[in-house]
């Protein structure tokens, strides 16, 4: 132009809706930003807000743990399974466990018949667990366990293993996932009352706090609640929500806020748009630092900061043309490197269609130490910081985010807001909303609703899937029945009575329930115990 100025292109005004619900600009520039700061809104890695990441270094200091979610079949086949992935690289192991071992049922439970070992490993008894990690060293691997309403009964299986391997128990490292919210409000695998499910929870805190100081007492999820078909902005509201009320729960329970939220990991879904998942990540963790500082007046730095695990997003995964999903998940990976994961989980190009074989968990393995081998993203801390693109979206997510979690606090907080049924009502609007826009074709899912192959060729045959051995359940049942028959039925019964007696009482339950597995109960009958002294959640419906 004459006076000089730059003109914008006409393409500036051109907006696109994305599956988040937040439009996409065409041309991004600084007046988007509102008067940012980055002293306040970015400041340094390792340093509050830690929007660049929680540590100064990042990758330079170290990678992130590389690991791959498995389990399947009997305590043998997984075992073996984690062997293989320890073998070809896999930093930490990741533990995938039955339905039934999930909700506190044993192998031979009537309404366990079928589902024995499908989804996950069967672990019953401290016998299987044995098993399970035979020959891996537990002091010297980091283990995250996907376990929430039996979370404490599989925390106490792997402390007792671990005793049995001598290791020292204040090294042990790792994860039990343990968030409980969630479960009524996106995935379901629940038990008991919702409030006495919260007093397990802060047992374990504070157990943790006394004997294993390295553990992460709870994986507090969003990865299930964008599973479930929540929008980015809702992932983070809704996971950082059930954070406060876990924080608010153990304040009450008697514990002091530094003494235990540095033990507080996070576990997220890093999912489809690549821009608006690295934004997400940032968000997430700048919003949990303000909340921290602000609201529960955390004063040591552990406690602010936001450390998570990521996974690519099974939901995203196609079975037709199932080789696509190679290419989904290696950006999904991208992102949660970008983002600054403390760990990462890529999920395999089958599993839209079954449990993982080998050859794809190995190439989804190689898909992360390719990223963190020879792309070059790990040489600088957080390289995306001051994109307008990127930044804008932060700002947008952690707005978007805070405004729910104001509606929350009005209605009384996180419980009263899931017994009220709002928060599943909101994500299930939101997944209904997008698959209509993916059934009219507006949302895009190459070679399902576009791009699909109407001619099969040589190509384009049938993906080898793994099968699970339908004989796994008769053994798993035998080996059960083998147990109950030669321990020591009257020392199984005192431990099994000392948990109720506990239950009905104030004292912390992980005591008992540790010298329970130790006697040989098994997980359904420690979850009985709990039962009877609960009771059971009755799911309300929710339109």
């Amino acid at each position: 132009m004459a006076d000089g100025t730059k003109k914008l292109p006409d393409i500036k005004a051109r907006k696109l809706a994305s599956p988040t619900g937040l439009p996409m600009e065409a041309v991004v520039t600084p007046d988007a930003l509102n008067g940012w700061d980055p002293e306040t809104e970015l400041g340094y890695p390792g340093q509050f807000p830690f929007t660049r990441g929680v540590y100064p270094t990042m990758y330079r200091g170290r990678l992130w743990t590389t690991r791959q979610y498995a389990g399947f079949g009997t305590a043998v086949e997984s075992n073996q399974r984690y062997r293989y992935l320890l073998a070809q690289g896999v930093h930490g192991l990741s533990v995938a466990f039955d339905l039934p071992t999930q909700i506190g049922m044993d192998s031979d439970h009537p309404l366990a018949q079928g589902e024995v070992g499908k989804v996950g490993v069967a672990i019953d008894s401290l016998e299987d667990m044995q098993t399970l990690f035979d020959g891996i060293p537990l002091e010297y691997v980091s283990t995250s366990m996907t376990i929430n309403s039996t979370a404490a009964i599989l925390l106490a299986l792997y402390v007792a293993v671990a005793k049995q391997q001598g290791a020292n128990l204040q090294r042990l490292a790792g994860t039990v996932q343990n968030d409980i919210l969630k479960e009524y409000i996106a995935r379901g695998t629940y038990i008991y009352p919702l409030r006495p499910a919260m007093r397990i929870v802060t047992d374990i805190f504070a157990w943790c706090r006394r004997e294993l100081p390295n553990w992460n007492a709870i994986s507090i999820s969003g990865y299930h609640i964008r599973e479930a078909g929540s929008t980015d902005v809702q992932e983070v509201a809704f996971t950082l929500a059930n954070g406060i009320a876990y924080v608010q729960a153990a304040i009450d329970a008697g514990l002091a806020i530094d003494d235990f939220a540095p033990q507080l990991s996070f576990f997220f879904n890093s999912h489809n748009e690549f821009l608006m998942q690295i934004a997400k990540f940032r968000a997430a963790r700048r919003l949990w630092a303000r909340t921290m500082r602000d609201r529960f007046h955390a004063s040591d730095p552990r406690s602010m900061m936001l450390r998570f695990h990521a996974q690519t997003a099974g939901s995203a995964l196609t079975a037709q043309q199932p080789e696509n999903n190679l290419v989904r998940v290696s950006l999904q990976c991208l992102a949660a490197v970008l983002g600054g994961c403390q760990s990462l989980h890529a999920n395999a190009l089958d599993e839209a269609l079954a449990l993982p074989t080998e050859q794809a968990a190995l190439l989804a393995l190689r898909t992360q130490q390719i990223i963190a081998s020879e792309s070059g993203v790990v040489n600088t801390v957080d390289p995306v910081a001051g994109s307008y693109a990127i930044e804008k979206l932060t700002n947008e997510i952690e707005s978007g985010a805070e405004e729910y979690i104001a509606r929350i606090d009005a209605m009384g907080g996180m419980l009263r807001a899931v017994e009220a049924g709002f928060v599943q009502h909101e994500i299930q609007k939101a997944a209904y909303e997008y698959q209509q826009a993916v059934d009219s074709g507006e949302q895009v899912v190459v070679g399902v609703n576009r791009f699909q192959t109407r001619v099969q060729t040589d190509d384009e045959r049938p993906i080898p899937t793994l099968q699970v051995d339908p004989a796994g359940e008769a053994a798993q049942v035998a080996r059960l029945n083998a147990l109950r028959a030669h321990r020591d039925t009257a020392k199984t019964k005192s431990a099994l009575a000392e948990i109720e007696r506990r239950a009905r009482s104030t004292e912390n339950l992980m005591p008992a329930i540790l010298h329970a597995v130790e006697s040989y109960a098994t997980v359904g009958e420690i979850s009985d115990a709990l039962r009877r002294a609960f009771g059971e959640y009755q799911e309300s419906v929710i339109i």
